[in-house]
C-alpha cells in the first residue's frame, strides 16, 4: 500500500492508497481516534448499496458502534438540510468529542461529512473513504469542506483536516464512465499547473488509464502527492493553494448556472479551456502549449468550450468565495507545469475573457 503524508500546519495525517485499502479502516480508526466509541457513516444512494455494509463491518469489528446517514445522490442535495440531519443523528446517538464521522463517497459526500464533523460539538474527527476518482485526487485531501447555497458552490464551509484518508483503488471499478471521466478534470489540472511528469504519463497512456490498475494507482498517488505538497505549504488558500483553482473560477459559474446538473470536473475542464484560450490571446501562453493542453483534455473525453458569455462568467465569478474585496485571483498556466496567480478586478477579468 502506498502512503502520502500530509503535514498541514493544523494537522498531520496519512493518505493510504491501494487495493482493498478499506480493510484497514478499523485499525486506522482505533489508531487516530483511540477513545472513540461511535461513528457516523455518511454515504449516498449510489454508493451505499455497493460499499456501506462492507465498511460498517470493518468499523464494528474494531468495536465501534455505527450510525448511518444516507442522502440522495447529487450536487443539488449538498445543502444545509443534509448537514442538520447529520448533526441530529449524532446528537440522538449520544456522540461525544472523541467520536468521529466517516465520509464514504465522492466529492459531495467527503465535503459534507467533513463540514458536519467540523461544526458538531465544535469539531470532531473525520475519516475520509473516497470512492470516486475526483474525490481521491482532490476533494478528500486538504481539509476543504463545505456546502452549496443558491448563490454559489461551496459558499459555506470550513477548513477541517481529516484524521486519515483511505483510498481503495478497487472502488473505482464500479464508477460509471462519465463519473470516472469527470475525475480526469482534476487529474489534468494537476498536470497543467505543477506536474510535467504527470502530463507526460497521461499523454503516453493515450486516454486509457482505467484498465491498467497499476498505472491507475500510480496516477492517483502522483495526484495526491501533488495536492499534499501544496497543502503543506499553504493550508488556508492564501497563496500557492490558490493555483489549485485553475479552471474553477469559470467552472463554478458554469456549474451553478446549470443548477448543479453539470458535473464538477466537466465544468472545471470547460473553465480551463476558456482560460487557456484567453491566456493565448493575451500573449502569456504559447499557442502550441495551449494546443497540447486542450488535446489532453479531449483525449480523456473532456470538453474545452462552453456557451457561457464573458459577461455571465464575470457576474457569477464576483460571488466566488476566492474573491478578496473587489479583486479575483485568476489562475493562469503560462507553461505546462507552471501556474501563476493574477489579481484582476471585474473590468480586468471581463477584458481578459473578451480579448
Amino acid at each position: 500500500m502506498r502512503k502520502v503524508h500530509v503535514q498541514a500546519k493544523s494537522k498531520e495525517y496519512d493518505v493510504l492508497i491501494g487495493r482493498d485499502a478499506y480493510k484497514v479502516l478499523g485499525q486506522e480508526a482505533k489508531k487516530v481516534c483511540p477513545r472513540a466509541l461511535k461513528a457516523l457513516l455518511v454515504s449516498e444512494t449510489n454508493v451505499a448499496p455497493l460499499y456501506l455494509d462492507k465498511v460498517k463491518v470493518e468499523l464494528e469489528g474494531a468495536g465501534i458502534e455505527v450510525t448511518t446517514y444516507v442522502f440522495e445522490a447529487g450536487e443539488q442535495n449538498k445543502g444545509i438540510n443534509a448537514i442538520a440531519a447529520m448533526w441530529n443523528k449524532m446528537a440522538e446517538a449520544g456522540f461525544t468529542r472523541t467520536d468521529f464521522v466517516v465520509g464514504l463517497g465522492g466529492g459531495v459526500t467527503t465535503d459534507m461529512a467533513g463540514f458536519a464533523a467540523s461544526a458538531f460539538l465544535r469539531g470532531i474527527s473525520v475519516i475520509q473513504l473516497p470512492t470516486s476518482l475526483l474525490a481521491m485526487v482532490d476533494a478528500s485531501v486538504g481539509g476543504k469542506t463545505g456546502i452549496d447555497i443558491p448563490m454559489g458552490k461551496n459558499q459555506v464551509g470550513a477548513f477541517w483536516q481529516p484524521s486519515v484518508v483511505i483510498e481503495d483503488i478497487s472502488f473505482l471499478n464500479s464508477l460509471p464512465e462519465e463519473v470516472f471521466t469527470e475525475g480526469m478534470g482534476e487529474v489534468t489540472k494537476h498536470a497543467f499547473i505543477m506536474d510535467e511528469e504527470l502530463f507526460a504519463k497521461l499523454e503516453k497512456a493515450n486516454g486509457n488509464i482505467r484498465d491498467d490498475e497499476d498505472l491507475l494507482e500510480e496516477i492517483v498517488y502522483m495526484n495526491v502527492s501533488d495536492k499534499a505538497k501544496v497543502v503543506n505549504e499553504d493550508e488556508n488558500d492564501n497563496g500557492l493553494r490558490q493555483t489549485l483553482n485553475f479552471g474553477h473560477t469559470v467552472g463554478h459559474v458554469i456549474e451553478r448556472d446549470s443548477g448543479f446538473t453539470k458535473p464538477h470536473g466537466v465544468c472545471v475542464a470547460k473553465g480551463m479551456g476558456i482560460v487557456i484560450d484567453a491566456t493565448v490571446r493575451e500573449g502569456s501562453l504559447d499557442a502550441s502549449e495551449a494546443e497540447k493542453m486542450k488535446n489532453l483534455l479531449k483525449l480523456y473525453n473532456l470538453p474545452v468550450t462552453d456557451d457561457a458569455t464573458p459577461e455571465s462568467i464575470v457576474e457569477g465569478a464576483m460571488n466566488d468565495k476566492k474573491k478578496r474585496g473587489d479583486t479575483l485571483s485568476v489562475i493562469l498556466v503560462t507553461k505546462i507545469g507552471k501556474a501563476e496567480i493574477r489579481k484582476m478586478n471585474k473590468e480586468e477579468f471581463l477584458k481578459f475573457l473578451s480579448l
